[in-house]
């Protein structure tokens, strides 16, 4: 069925290493999220020791019961805020990696989309009388392989945008207290 293999080999190996480009640049694009959230969730949490002590430290020097309360009372608000902010800092990294794994996704499907159709025209110019239906039950593999990678890219990013209207609900949340 194919007249040239070098053509074959040639457009298969382009997207291979196209793979391997998208695969490095997703992988790095999640180790740096990694990082972000990590180095966020040290930051909270040096700042929330450090406000707790704080408030401990004030409460403990308060003259009375209701001074210790007032003081813990005042706390309330900025540690609210603090939420609030953190929430909206770990929102914006998930926005930043769904964009990249989109923008890569999508750079992907049309490369290959298009190192494949060559391909197929390549392969069905030269065909063999007779051989057109081997020809049409290929292209409707890719076809179907296509749609149901569209599928699966359509799923994905619902299901980011359902983690990042959770993640908005949490900031309304908090907000409002």
């Amino acid at each position: 069925m194919f007249t040239n293999p070098e053509q074959f080999a040639n457009a298969t190996k382009a997207l291979f290493e196209f793979q391997l480009e998208t695969f490095n640049t997703l992988t790095s694009k999640t180790v740096q999220g990694v990082e972000q959230v990590i180095a966020l969730n040290l930051s909270t949490a040096k700042s929330q020791l450090a406000g707790g002590l704080a408030t401990g430290k004030e409460m403990s020097q308060a003259a009375d019961a209701k001074a210790a309360i007032q003081a813990a009372a005042e706390k309330i608000q900025p540690g609210v805020a603090s939420a609030a902010a953190y929430n909206q800092q770990l929102g914006d990294i998930i926005a930043e990696i769904r964009e990249e794994f989109t923008r890569a996704a999508d750079a992907h499907v049309a490369e290959a989309k298009s190192n494949l159709s060559a391909l197929i025209y390549d392969v069905t110019k030269n065909v063999r009388p007779g051989s057109e239906n081997a020809v049409d039950i290929v292209k409707t593999a890719i076809d179907n392989a296509f749609a149901g990678y569209e599928q699966v890219t359509k799923a994905t990013k619902q299901a980011v945008q359902a983690v990042e209207a959770e993640i908005a609900k949490a900031n309304a949340l908090v907000a409002k207290k």
